[in-house]
């Protein structure tokens, strides 16, 4: 079956149904769906940038803050 051909059988049911319960659990569906994750939404390069700084931490190639400071005062 296409994809219209179910979204009309849904609506058909929707329409025909008189349980509140079932209503809210499709609101509650969509919802949820239409909470995007920031990471989503997110530029591949900036995606990049991150992955990169994650994976320099987990192999110990970091700088102690205050050493890295005393540069700049």
């Amino acid at each position: 079956m296409d994809i219209q051909a179910e979204k009309g059988e849904i609506i058909k049911m929707i329409l025909e149904t008189d349980s509140p319960g079932i209503i809210e659990s499709i609101k509650e569906i969509f919802k949820k769906e239409s909470k995007k994750d920031f990471w989503d939404t997110m530029p591949m390069h900036q995606k990049d940038d991150i992955l990169l700084g994650i994976k320099e931490i987990e192999e110990g190639e970091t700088f102690d803050y205050e050493d890295f400071i005393k540069k700049y005062r």
